[in-house]
This record gives structure tokens, C-alpha cells and sequence, in this order.
């Protein structure tokens, strides 16, 4: 950020801020980041000590906090750790991480799970999010980065295929970049819902296409299909790049668009349309014209076969002879999966996912065991393997079996997650955090997930911090510290048990993880400096496909955004098509593919058999609306935002309200065997008549994953979110909460819901 001192003529003295120039948002925020600070100030409600509660005889959470010190805090949660760890063994104790945090924080968690506490079980709440693209890359690709293309090449494209993203309300300033492909004519965007983002297309350039939720992966096997029938294949390309066409091929061979057209809801002709314009555009694209890309966001991931959607996503581009190639210097286009979370690219690199160490080293490699054992200092033998993914983790936490014996954890660690809202089967999760034998949530404020907690330790926001995050192109950004975190605590390195020991303020986690695994006696060493902890990360991934070794913390404080991967041996500074200096691989695949051999891998896909809606049943599908953001634990507390969207709403259509006797500005429940949820009826004739929508950022009786279940992809362990049996009436009088209670929850309303989900 540049600031300049000049005279303003009548008025003095004035100052003159010029932002940084970056190329990926250009220096546009939507309501949240113009937001963002309103969290920051000094709120009543932002959690300044530690919190501890004690049981009752019955072994019952008492309902006060107290707050206490952070000696007295972490003493208490080691001493309680060695009890249950003694009793059950290391995995009684699990980790749920986030990907929020910085790299250093993501790195150091799993760091703890794995030698602080010798646990396997460690997840977090990406694996609700990135897991099924993640996964799809790297079988197609060899490895996962989200965006294997910066976000600027977008803008030269004639043609995107968006399928489940709503980017025009989760991610405004993404929307120019594809303003060059609507100018065009070229968007065509997929979704049940006439969202925001598919009205970018109602001037009739662009295409909207509206399957049935569920119905994307065979609309995509459609599409591959006629690709490949009527000659939009590259065949050079495929022949040279890419091994398994003829598994493929086979595989989709009996998708042709009027069988497609049954099991999706759109109609034949759209379905050729869609494929002959990719198919006309990627065959100009190879002669040296405008580029081609597909795009996939949660929309289509979060679904049990969602793995194999982005994978039917990934198939077509490679069908065209998009990813990794170019014309005269010009790219042709490719494949990209959207990042939500700040740090959702980098939160899935450095080790908190249950089966990978940093770098996306797997835990079940030996070799990768063993390069992590040097770096960490310990013997592989002690690093355990890998742990339950995020759905199974917290729906075994806190049960048993008929004999009386555990099934899941007895005790977990919360970091940066709001889990009693945002995970699947949410009334299932609420009653098993209440099971376990101890619960401790690090967060800023107390959360829906912290009220149900032994202890509660308060942390810094993300401007009271140093670190770095990875955007979605796999650029590695800087986060500076800016304010100081309430009370004018000193949250650095320097605050060490001694004379400040009785101190309440907030802490960073590094430090906190730090002094546990003191406590608890790891034999590794647990820096607390974010500057130290990087250099640890980069010997961790040195060799790995997320390789940051050859990345120096000096260029990014400079303002460099490097592209991973940055191996020592080969840093490099590039120039882009701007001119501006690239450190680092801003295009990947440009030469081979992650595999050994260097080819991108397809392999068939078979849909599995949907099973059809019970009478009366319609499709409950979730996602966000532009002023909340997750669970909502923020962006509640930003009035600006609250008082535009202050309670759930439930868009239905309009033969749909008529049909079940709902009204406009009526309350209504969905409910179904998970349990039942109340909100405010949206009419909407953009959404299908068979699905019902909900925004899953608001807590009580007005959360959606009261409904969603616990049925996960088989590859990636994503639940589905976005397809749930659900059916919907007017709500009674008596279950109609006031705004204002459905908003702030009570914890004793909470207890009685979870109680009954």
C-alpha cells in the first residue's frame, strides 16, 4: 500500500492511499471483507480468558463458565489428557482443525495431533469443503491445486462451464473475471437455482442450466459423450498426454442426452448445445483463439458421488485438450475447483487432513513417514497412521458400543470450527460433543460449538497475526499483524509462562500447542514464531507435490505472492502475459503431468442408482447467501450484515408453497428423519419445483444440517450436503421462535433441539 502526504487546495493537508496492486481481486472486496474489521473492535462478547467449567456428580457440564488462567487452563486439559490417554490409549484424543488458519498454523496442528499428542484422529472442516475436487485432481492430475492457472488467464476466455458456484454472492469480486466470457456469450453456468451468478447469462448469451440436484455428473457423462460422438475430441492431444481414453469412453458410451435427459431434468437439446459450444470453442482455442475453461465449485462436490463429478469435469476438459497447453505461447484453457475458505488451498497442504502429512505427503507412505520423522525429530515408528475423516470422527465421538467399549474419541480439540452448525447430521454431532469426556474449543467468541465445551481458550482474530495463506491459484500470500488483540496482551513469542503467567488475554495457537506438548512431554520441539514455523514447513515439504522449500519468507514480506510448487533447486521468477515478475510455477502441467509418466489419467465412471423420492419428499439442498460466511459465528456479530439476512429463509417455488399451503413471509419446517429446522418461506420461481434452498450459516431451530446426513463420498469421505430427502409444512405457532432467540440461541433451547434431533 502506497500512502503519500499532499495539499488538498482549501482544505490542507491531506493523505492520498493507493492500494497494492494485485491481480486476483484488483482490490475489490465484497460486504464481508469491506466488514471484516467490525469483529475486530472491542466487543463485549470477544472471549479474553480462559473458560472452565466443572461437572456435576452425574459427570454433567455445570451451565457457568469461569474464567481462570492459562496456566491453570492447560495444566487442567494435560492433566485430563494423560487420564483419558492412559485409560483408552493415544487415539482416545482427536483434533478437528480448519482451514481458516494460517499455513504455519495448519502445519503445526498436525504437528501436534501426530507427535504432541500421538493421535491419528485429526480432521477439519475442509473435508466438508475442497475434499472431493482435491481428490479428483489428484487422480486425474497427480496433485491438487485448486487453480493450476492464475485467476487473470480467465479474462482472455470466449467460453467457462461454471457448475455449482455461486460466485456472484460468495465470491463477488471473482465475477470479473468472467466478464470476458459473458461479453462473449460464453458463460454457461450450472445450477438448480436461477442464482445471481446464472442471471449473469439472462441477456440469452450465456446458457443456465438447471439439473436436478444430484443430476450434474450424468449431465457432464452427457456432454463428454457427444464430445466425443461428434468429433470436439482432440485426439493428438489425448494420444500424446493422456492414458485410459478407451476405459473412458466405454464407460460413457450409453449416456447419449435423451437418456441423460431422464435422470437430470434438462433436456436434450441443451445438453448438445452445451457440448458442441465447449467442443466449437476448444477446437478455435487450438488455433490460436480465445481460451476454454470448467470450473467446479461445492454445488456439485458436496454429493456422495461428487468425487466422480469433478472427476466427469476434469474428463471433459481433458477430452478438449485444455489443461496444461497452449498456442504460441497462448493458454488454451483448463481445469479449476473454487476455494471458499481463506485458507482452503493451503489448509489442505500441511498436514491436518486425516491421511496426509505436510506437502500432501500420505501417512501411509513409509517414505514420507520417514522424511517427516527427520524433520520433526522423532522415530517413524511413533508417527501413528491415518485417522478417521471429519463425518466419522465426530458422529463415533463420545459413543459406544453394546459391550460398553468406545467407538470414537473421548476427547477433542476444536481449532477454528464451528462444528455443532456446519457439520452434517448436526443434532447428532451436538449430542456427542455433550458424550465426551472432554471437549476444549480454542475460538474469539463463544461459539455455538464453545458453549458446549469443558474449556474454552481464547485466540487471536486475523488481523492480531503473522503468518501466510494459500489462495486458490496456490499463491502464498503474507498476513500481517496490524492491531493488538484485546487487553494490550503481547501474544508474540516473548509470552512465556513466568511474570505473565496469570495472564488472561488471547493467544496465538502456536503457542498454546506449544506449552501442551511441553506438558504432555513430546520429544519434539514446538516453535511458537510464525517466521520459525515456516522455516519448518519448508524443510517438511521439500520433495513433496506441495513443495514450498525453495520459498523465502524475506521475498513474500516484500510483497511477492509466489505459485507453489517452489523447489529449492528450480526458483524462478517468470514473466506473466502482464509483464509483472511471477515467482514460482503460475502454470502447471505445461510440460507433464504429476504422474510417473507424466499423463493425465482418465478412468471410467458409473453413476450410481439415485434412489427415488418417497411421496411427498422434495430435495433439500444448502449453501450461502452474500452477507454470512460458514457458520455465521462472525458475520452474525456485523449488524450491517445481520440486518439484512438476520434469520434462515427457505426458497421454495411458487407451485411448490401452493402445493404445501406455504405463504411468502411465512414460517415453515423442513423436516426429516435426521431431524426438522424452521424458516422463513422465499418464493422464488428461479428454483425447482422439487428442491427446497437453505443457507446454513444460523444456529438453533434454524440450522440446516439438522437435516443433511452422514453419507459420505467413498472416495473423499464429502457428505452430502447439497441432496437430502426432506419434506416441508407450515409451521405451528408454537414453533416459531422469535428472530431474536433464533439468531442468539440460548444454550438451554440448544440442549432440548439437540436432545430431540
Amino acid at each position: 500500500m502506497n500512502l503519500t502526504v499532499r495539499k488538498i487546495p482549501g482544505q490542507g493537508t491531506g493523505f492520498e492511499v493507493e492500494g497494492a496492486s494485485f491481480p486476483t481481486n484488483r482490490g475489490r472486496l465484497c460486504r464481508k471483507g469491506n466488514t471484516a474489521a467490525e469483529p475486530l473492535k472491542n466487543r463485549g462478547d470477544r472471549i479474553t480468558a480462559p473458560l472452565i467449567r466443572s461437572r456435576n456428580a452425574a459427570g454433567q457440564r455445570t451451565r457457568a463458565f469461569e474464567e481462570t488462567t492459562w496456566s491453570q487452563a492447560l495444566d487442567h486439559i494435560a492433566r485430563r489428557v494423560r487420564q483419558i490417554q492412559q485409560e483408552r490409549g493415544p487415539d482416545a484424543v482427536g483434533v478437528f482443525g480448519s482451514g481458516g488458519l494460517t499455513n504455519e498454523k495448519t502445519y503445526a496442528i498436525g504437528k501436534f495431533a501426530r507427535v504432541g499428542l500421538g493421535t491419528s484422529q485429526i480432521d477439519y472442516n475442509g473435508r466438508f469443503c475442497m475434499s472431493s475436487a482435491s481428490k479428483a485432481s489428484t487422480l486425474a492430475f497427480g496433485l491438487d491445486r485448486g487453480m493450476p492457472f492464475p485467476l487473470t488467464d480467465l479474462d482472455d476466455a470466449c467460453t467457462i462451464l461454471l457448475l455449482g458456484s455461486n460466485v456472484a454472492d460468495t465470491m463477488p469480486p471473482f465475477v470479473q473475471h468472467l466478464e470476458g466470457a459473458r461479453e462473449k456469450g460464453g458463460l454457461i453456468v450450472v445450477d438448480p437455482r436461477r442464482s445471481n451468478t446464472a442471471e449473469l447469462t439472462a441477456d440469452g448469451a450465456g446458457l443456465h442450466v438447471a439439473p436436478a440436484p444430484g443430476g450434474d455428473l450424468v449431465l457432464l457423462l452427457a456432454v463428454a459423450n457427444v464430445v466425443l460422438e461428434e468429433g470436439f475430441a482432440d485426439q493428438d492431444y489425448l494420444a500424446q498426454r493422456v492414458t485410459g481414453v478407451d476405459e473412458f469412453r466405454r464407460s460413457i458410451s450409453h449416456w447419449w442426452p435423451e437418456r441423460a435427459q431422464a435422470a437430470t431434468g434438462v433436456g436434450a437439446d441443451q445438453i448438445r448445445s452445451v457440448a458442441r459450444k465447449l467442443g466449437h470453442a476448444a477446437h478455435t482455442a487450438r488455433h490460436g483463439g480465445d481460451p476454454v475453461y470448467i470450473l467446479t465449485g461445492r454445488g456439485v462436490e458436496q454429493h456422495r458421488d461428487g468425487t466422480d463429478t469433478a472427476r466427469a469435469a476434469i474428463s471433459l476438459a481433458l477430452l478438449l485438450g485444455l489443461p496444461g497447453t497452449s498456442t504460441e505461447g497462448r493458454p488454451r484453457g483448463g481445469y479449476g475447483t473454487l476455494t471458499g475458505q481463506g485458507n482452503g488451498q493451503g489448509g489442505r497442504e500441511m498436514g491436518q487432513k486425516s491421511d496426509q502429512l505436510p506437502g500432501m505427503r500420505l501417512v501411509a507412505k513409509p517414505e514420507d513417514r520417514a522424511h517427516m520423522a527427520q524433520v520433526w525429530g522423532v522415530e517413524e515408528s511413533s508417527i501413528p497412521g491415518p485417522g478417521k475423516p471429519a463425518t466419522q470422527l465426530l458422529h463415533t465421538m463420545g459413543t459406544v458400543d453394546e459391550q460398553g467399549v468406545p467407538k470414537g474419541v473421548s476427547a477433542l480439540f476444536v481449532h477454528g470450527s464451528n462444528i455443532a452448525i456446519s457439520a452434517p447430521d448436526a443434532g447428532r454431532v451436538i449430542e456427542n460433543l455433550r458424550a465426551l469426556d472432554l471437549l476444549v474449543v480454542a475460538d474469539f467468541f463463544l461459539s455455538e460449538t464453545a458453549e458446549e465445551a469443558d474449556v474454552v481458550l481464547p485466540v487471536l482474530q486475523w488481523a492480531e497475526e503473522d503468518g501466510t495463506m494459500t489462495n486458490l491459484e496456490g499463491r502464498v500470500l503474507r498476513r500481517r499483524k496490524a492491531v493488538e488483540p484485546p487487553s494490550g496482551v503481547d501474544a508474540g513469542p516473548e509470552a512465556e509462562f513466568g511474570a505473565d503467567a496469570e495472564d488472561t488475554g488471547p493467544r496465538s495457537e502456536l503457542w498454546i500447542w506449544s506449552e501442551l506438548a511441553r506438558r504432555l512431554g513430546s520429544p519434539a520441539n514446538f516453535p511458537v514464531e510464525p517466521r520459525e514455523v515456516f522455516e519448518e514447513l519448508r524443510e517438511a515439504t521439500r520433495g513433496a507435490a506441495a513443495d514450498y522449500s525453495g520459498l523465502d519468507w524475506d521475498l513474500i514480506d516484500a510483497g511477492h505472492a509466489p505459485y507453489w510448487p517452489v523447489p529449492s533447486s528450480t526458483l524462478s521468477v517468470e514473466e506473466s502475459l502482464t509483464g509483472e515478475p511471477v515467482v514460482g510455477t503460475s502454470r502447471m502441467f505445461q510440460e507433464r503431468f504429476a504422474h510417473a509418466d507424466g499423463k493425465a489419467k482418465l478412468s471410467a465412471i458409473r453413476p450410481r442408482r439415485q434412489a427415488a423420492p418417497q411421496a411427498g419428499e422434495l430435495t433439500f439442498t444448502t449453501g450461502r447467501v452474500m452477507e454470512h460466511y460458514q457458520s455465521g459465528t462472525q458475520t452474525r456479530r456485523v449488524q450491517a450484515l445481520q440486518d439484512t439476512h438476520p434469520e434462515v429463509m427457505l426458497q421454495v417455488h411458487p407451485a411448490t408453497a401452493a402445493q404445501h399451503g406455504l405463504e411468502e413471509g411465512g414460517y415453515a419446517v423442513v423436516e426429516n428423519a435426521q431431524g426438522a429446522m424452521v424458516g422463513l418461506v422465499e418464493l422464488d420461481d428461479g428454483i425447482r419445483a422439487d428442491t427446497i434452498f437453505a443457507p446454513f450459516h444460523y444456529p438453533g431451530s434454524g440450522t440446516a444440517n439438522l437435516l443433511t446426513r452422514g453419507l459420505t463420498d467413498p472416495h473423499s469421505s464429502m457428505p452430502e450436503f447439497k441432496n437430502t430427502p426432506a419434506v416441508i409444512r407450515p409451521a405451528l405457532q408454537n414453533e416459531v421462535p422469535g428472530v431474536e432467540a433464533r439468531v442468539e440461541q440460548a444454550p438451554e433451547r440448544r440442549q432440548k433441539e439437540g436432545a430431540q434431533a
